[in-house]
């Protein structure tokens, strides 16, 4: 079991990445160095002017300090080593659910990806959209707390109305999925930003898509490895 569980992993987490890293080299990076034009663009105008010399000062000191990938194969290689450590993991969480429940179809598969696109990324997306660099945001930690609160609730809720055979418990599901935005995410005290509307716009479904597109295929790859191993290993 464990080892058909790795192996499940690790193939579908790779295969998986790699569609991810390609849809975000394509999709979603062009989009963000277009941000980061204009966020390296506004403190020689705003920042300096807005604060003052010593807000200048900081500001330079800590883009001195900060390290950034490099555009091209630098940004590349550090974006596919992130993808593959999350894709790995997110593999690892599906194939511990087909050890519990095994799919009987691979087509089962997109609908557990599906349930992983909502869990990880629609949910918290409603409430704490992408940011595209140069974006205010609320304090990182409380966003962190609310994007993890979203987040389990949500695979609570939705495991409640799929599983539940009591329609008191699917209705506490439905209550669950709801709750985090009845909370409500936190927030900024102003909501600016560096970039165009429009690409904000752009950059919000580009990074929901290809979140989706990552979800279904891993769901697929996943379910269909896991039954292949599991017959060659019956075998």
């Amino acid at each position: 079991m464990i080892k058909r569980i790795a192996q499940t992993a690790g193939f579908s987490g790779l295969l998986a990445a790699l569609l991810l890293t390609l849809l975000q080299s394509f999709w979603v990076a062009p989009l963000i160095l277009t941000a980061e034009t204009f966020e390296n663009s506004a403190p020689a105008t705003e920042q300096v002017g807005e604060h003052g010399h010593e807000a200048g000062t900081a500001a330079h000191e800590h883009s001195a300090e900060a390290w950034a990938p490099e555009d091209g194969w630098q940004r590349v290689l550090s974006t596919t080593g992130g993808n593959l450590v999350v894709a790995v993991g997110f593999a690892l969480m599906l194939a511990g659910l087909y050890s519990l429940r095994t799919p009987g179809r691979t087509w089962e598969g997109l609908l557990w990806g599906l349930g992983g696109f909502a869990t990880f990324s629609l949910a918290p997306a409603l409430g704490l959209p992408p940011e595209l660099p140069g974006t205010a945001a609320a304090d990182l930690a409380l966003r962190q707390y609310w994007w993890v609160g979203t987040a389990t609730a949500t695979a609570v809720g939705l495991a409640l109305i799929a599983f539940a055979r009591q329609w008191a418990l699917r209705g506490l599901g439905l209550a669950l999925l709801v709750l985090p935005h009845v909370i409500g995410a936190p927030q900024p005290e102003v909501h600016s930003s560096l970039a165009p509307e429009a690409l904000e716009h752009q950059f919000i479904w580009a990074s929901l898509l290809t979140n989706a597109l990552f979800w279904v295929a891993l769901g697929l790859l996943s379910a269909w490895l896991y039954r292949r191993f599991a017959g060659s290993n019956a075998a």
